[in-house]
């Protein structure tokens, strides 16, 4: 049986509205995809790091509690598991401040072994981090190696900046090793300084043969080597935008998954299957927003798994 992994960081994120915090919630952007995977009964596996502290046992508990593995989590007890003050704008945007206590040893886990067709999800700044890009890397390369299908997400934020200049080759080279790219617009303005998905793939396309450019009201454009196309997205007041795009990237690798597409099939569908990967990706993203949770609800899952039979 085939399977998704997701590798990426993890924090708890204590959200604040109206300068008052009111709600804490497990994070961090490739576990918030697995989360959403895991209420939907996807075999799905969390690749991380927190720490054995009570921060640490929550996340534990709530990711098992999702239908997650945490097989394949580091778990330290010379650190703290790390925590994201979010701060919702007046539109329910967040900016973020980040307080990690690493340990010296990072990621000292054994990775699963890939196989043909799985699914690995990885991105963010993990994804760029010194202390541990070199596994990460190894995962990934074997990960493509294998054939599996990889899904890269560069969600480059703001804070990062002043560090582009020694990120973006380490960006580059992850848009590479990735079959399918999900970014923001926000995301490549900051990283290749323009500002509409056809100039971004004018960039990439030769490293990366898919892109999914998502641009929050003004819709997705999808562009692949036979296809360019926009998508609309829904109208909706938002309650908060976070992990909006963890779960467009989610609903990508559930309908991967759902509809049997391999690996051989990645680089050719066709815009009917393209139109329903990124309906039910928008579908995801749309309900993230609508609450304050950083992933799709129990009842939203069962009903899109009852609708999907």
């Amino acid at each position: 049986m085939r399977k998704i992994y997701a590798i990426g960081e993890t924090v708890l994120d204590i959200i604040f509205k109206n300068n008052q915090p009111f709600a804490a919630k497990a994070g961090g952007a490739c576990l918030n995809s697995s989360v959403t995977l895991g209420r939907l009964n996807i075999p799905v596996s969390f690749i991380g790091e927190y720490g054995l502290d009570e921060v640490g046992n929550l996340i534990d508990k709530f990711l098992k509690e999702n239908n997650v593995s945490t097989q394949y989590v580091y778990r330290y007890y010379d650190g703290k598991s790390s925590l994201a003050l979010a701060f919702l704008n007046e539109n329910n945007d967040a900016s973020y401040d980040f307080y990690k206590f690493y340990p010296q040893r990072r990621l000292d886990i054994s990775f699963p072994e890939i196989q043909p067709d799985d699914i690995v999800m990885f991105g963010s700044i993990y994804a760029v981090t010194p202390e541990v890009r070199e596994k990460l890397l190894g995962f990934v390369k074997q990960a493509r190696k294998k054939k599996a299908i990889v899904i890269y997400d560069p969600n480059f934020r703001k804070s990062h900046l002043n560090d582009l200049p020694k990120l973006k080759p380490l960006i580059l080279e992850n848009l590479s090793l990735a079959n399918i790219v999900r970014g923001s617009n926000e995301d490549f303005s900051f990283i290749l300084g323009v500002n509409n998905a056809e100039e971004v793939y004018e960039q990439i396309s030769e490293k990366t043969p898919n892109l999914l450019y998502t641009a929050n009201i003004k819709g997705v454009w999808l562009y692949t080597p036979f296809l360019h196309k926009q998508f609309p997205v829904h109208t909706i007041q938002p309650i908060s935008t976070i992990g909006a795009g963890d779960n467009f990237n989610a609903g990508i690798a559930y309908s991967i998954y759902k509809l049997g597409i391999r690996h051989s099939d990645i680089d050719r569908l066709d815009e009917n299957v393209w139109t329903d990967i990124i309906r039910t990706a928008v579908d995801f993203a749309t309900q993230v927003c609508l609450s304050y949770d950083n992933y799709i609800s129990f009842e939203f899952a069962e009903n899109y798994k009852a609708s999907v039979k």
